[in-house]
């Protein structure tokens, strides 16, 4: 039950719970609330302690309050796993079931601050907590100096965004709605494209770089550095001005469409927590999410070698589709009520979000630590996300959508998934490969 502290009433209501406020629930909120369920207050209302009764009631909002509730018994069994010297495939592998409800939490508990503080704030918190997951895991990696990982990662979400969630929901949406014709607006997907080929011109030209003149080894990894660093900060500067534009100046081309719903999901308005109880679990969830990152980020490549799978495999493929799980099956359930707006919102959303704050800021942080990160992601990996890039662009460019185009964008992904699990390049050798093919290519053209 929320909190009703007097500083949030306004006329005897709430305040943010104004019209504006409803209608800009972002896209995130929407599909995570697919997985939510109303709890039943009714044995909690009895608790004669008033204190005991709010404790349990946040307890069970909270914790029941979402189909993915199975999976928190992961988490503590993860700790005693690290705890107890466990096998470390384990130690990943509950991990990773335990960040599973953990990013569905977090997205409720932004939501649910939102409502105090209006969809302004609550948006921008949504964008810095909204792949929280990915950020964490990428910043404990570099900390471990484990470079390679947090490409991969990185790299690995935003395929799978593309590909894998657009694909399933535009699929499972066209099938579901074989009579219907199937359309969506464009203003939103041509901005999030818009930034993504942004963001591919960024990792293209550090890793055209290196064939280009007839520089040492040393010099060329400088220099791309070097404009890296610079391609990242212009990266930023985008991403804010998208903020601007998405949450200010052209909000109505994000809001989610909630007008015409009539199911317990768009229709729940009231806070069910109150503002500091909201943000008290949001830094809970937090702390957790990074904890159960390190343990990832720790015992991956021993994961990588007992299951006998390259470490980028996992990162691209398997850390992504786990991680993730909550906001895709949300982004497909919506797609099943022809509601694409919503599932292209989370798909391409969270795919610029990866690109163009979390990959920049990544860089940035490893700079400012004395790690050298580039945005040269390697010539295969670059090659994977330009193709994804533009398979997705062509798809979307008429504003309309039937399952083959969704069941193209899911192969789309199985072949990458294939390529990268045939792939078995270690850690740190991939830009030696880089190298090779460079010395390669310049022979042949003094040739």
């Amino acid at each position: 039950m929320a909190t009703t502290e007097p500083w949030l009433m306004e006329n005897g209501n709430l305040k943010g719970m104004s019209k504006e406020t409803r209608h800009g629930r972002t896209v995130h909120n929407m599909s995570s609330s697919s997985l939510r369920k109303k709890s039943d207050m009714t044995l909690v209302s009895k608790v004669p302690c008033g204190i005991v009764r709010k404790v349990l009631a946040n307890l069970q909002e909270v914790i029941l309050g979402t189909k993915l509730s199975v999976l928190f018994p992961a988490i503590p069994l993860a700790v005693v796993a690290q705890s107890y010297g466990f096998g470390k495939p384990w130690i990943f592998a509950l991990s990773l079931l335990g960040l599973t409800p953990l990013a569905e939490r977090v997205s409720f508990l932004t939501e649910q601050i939102a409502h105090y503080t209006g969809p302004t704030v609550g948006g921008l918190l949504n964008a810095t907590c909204g792949n929280a997951t990915e950020l964490i895991i990428a910043i404990l990696a570099l900390i471990q100096h484990k470079v390679d990982v947090v490409k991969y990662s990185l790299l690995g979400s935003i395929l799978s965004n593309l590909l894998l969630v657009l694909g399933t929901s535009l699929f499972c949406g066209g099938i579901a709605n074989l009579n219907k014709e199937q359309k969506f607006d464009r203003k939103q997907a041509d901005v999030n494209s818009l930034l993504l080929l942004m963001g591919l011109l960024c990792h293209m030209l550090p890793l055209m770089f290196r064939y280009v003149g007839k520089l040492d080894a040393a010099t060329i990894e400088k220099q791309t550095l070097e404009l890296s660093r610079v391609c990242s900060v212009v990266m930023l500067i985008a991403y804010f001005a998208y903020l601007v534009f998405q949450l200010w100046t052209h909000r109505e081309f994000f809001e989610a469409q909630e007008e015409d719903e009539d199911d317990d999901v768009t229709t729940e308005k009231a806070p069910v927590i109150g503002f500091w109880s909201g943000f008290s679990w949001l830094l809970l969830m937090t702390a957790v999410i990074a904890l159960l990152s390190e343990y990832v980020v720790g015992t991956i490549e021993e994961a990588s070698e007992s299951w006998g799978i390259s470490v980028s495999f996992i990162s691209i493929i398997l850390l992504p589709i786990v991680g993730n799980a909550a906001e895709h099956a949300g982004a497909i359930i919506f797609a099943f009520k022809n509601k694409l707006d919503i599932s292209l919102g989370v798909a391409l959303g969270s795919a610029t979000q990866i690109a163009m704050f979390v990959v920049p800021l990544s860089v940035i942080t490893a700079w400012i630590i004395g790690i050298n990160m580039d945005l040269n992601f390697n010539l295969l990996e670059t090659g994977s996300l330009a193709l994804s890039i533009l398979v997705t662009a062509f798809t979307l460019q008429d504003g309309t959508s039937h399952y083959m185009k969704g069941f193209v964008l899911f192969l789309c992904y199985i072949i990458i998934g294939a390529c990268f699990f045939v792939s078995q390049t270690p850690l740190n050798q991939a830009n030696d490969v880089n190298l090779r093919v460079e010395s390669s290519t310049g022979a042949i053209f003094k040739a």
